[in-house]
């Protein structure tokens, strides 16, 4: 006689394992619902999709890097009024990747480009894009490594895997001419075939300042805004405000 351990040990023979975790629960259903064996079968296959997609999820939001996950949900447009809600979620369709364009959110620290690029991030994730983020202190230190080694282009391509690059924080530190090359072949391999979703607080007007020289920096902001969605945010720093009104209040 069958038992239902057995069944469940030839479920995940065949890697079947959110239906041999689930089995008695999903007999159980059936047995309640009076369900027909085709509808069994159908109830069966869709928690396996659903669970391959939970576990395909969960390990590419951790493939992605993020350092917190955040949530469009959590952001606060009352405070940030600069950006739009409702602009926010036209990138939620996600034509900006399959169009190979990017994203560029810029202003002042404390305004919440990393937040909303995080969430936008996230979502992508969930959609089904592949997604890996670093600062750009970290993927310039990345860079100038495989430059080093010889193996810059071996380190491109494995970025180009990635439907989106995501870089935070772009802007904050000097380049130096060697670290800006390098930096400028991976934009240039980006360019028209992945998506790049990028924070900075420089206008691109000032990107000289950072990359050293106008020769480096021209070509980097043409090839970035050439397919783009830009969002210029401003005002006060959220996180200021707040710990400025937390310590009023105590």
């Amino acid at each position: 006689m069958t038992t239902i351990d057995q069944v469940k040990t030839k479920f995940r023979s065949i890697h079947f394992n959110t239906i041999a975790y689930r089995l008695e629960e999903l007999l159980r259903q059936a047995g309640e619902s009076e369900l027909t064996h085709l509808q069994l079968a159908d109830l069966m296959v869709e928690q396996e999709l659903r669970g391959r997609q939970e576990k395909r999820v969960s390990y590419n939001l951790k493939r992605a890097a993020f350092p917190v996950v955040k949530r469009l949900e959590e952001f606060d447009f009352a405070f940030q009024t600069t950006v739009s809600k409702k602009q926010v979620l036209r990138l939620l369709d996600f034509t900006f990747v399959d169009n190979r364009e990017n994203v560029v959110f810029i202003g002042p620290p404390g305004v919440g480009k990393t937040h909303l690029a995080i969430a936008v991030a996230v979502k992508a994730v969930e959609a089904g894009y592949r997604v890996f983020c670093s600062s750009a202190l970290e993927l310039v230190e990345a860079l100038d490594l495989a430059e080093m080694r010889g193996q810059l282009k071996q380190k491109i391509n494995a970025l180009l895997k990635f439907d989106i690059l995501f870089v935070d924080e772009l802007g904050y530190l000097p380049v130096n001419k060697k670290s800006a090359c390098n930096l400028f072949q991976l934009i240039n391999a980006l360019y028209e075939y992945r998506s790049l979703l990028l924070t900075t607080n420089k206008n691109f007007t000032e990107w000289a300042d950072f990359f050293s020289e106008d020769a480096v920096a021209v070509p980097i902001v043409d090839r970035i805004i050439h397919h783009s969605h830009i969002f210029m945010m401003g005002g006060e720093s959220y996180r200021l405000t707040k710990k400025i009104g937390s310590d009023r209040s105590g």
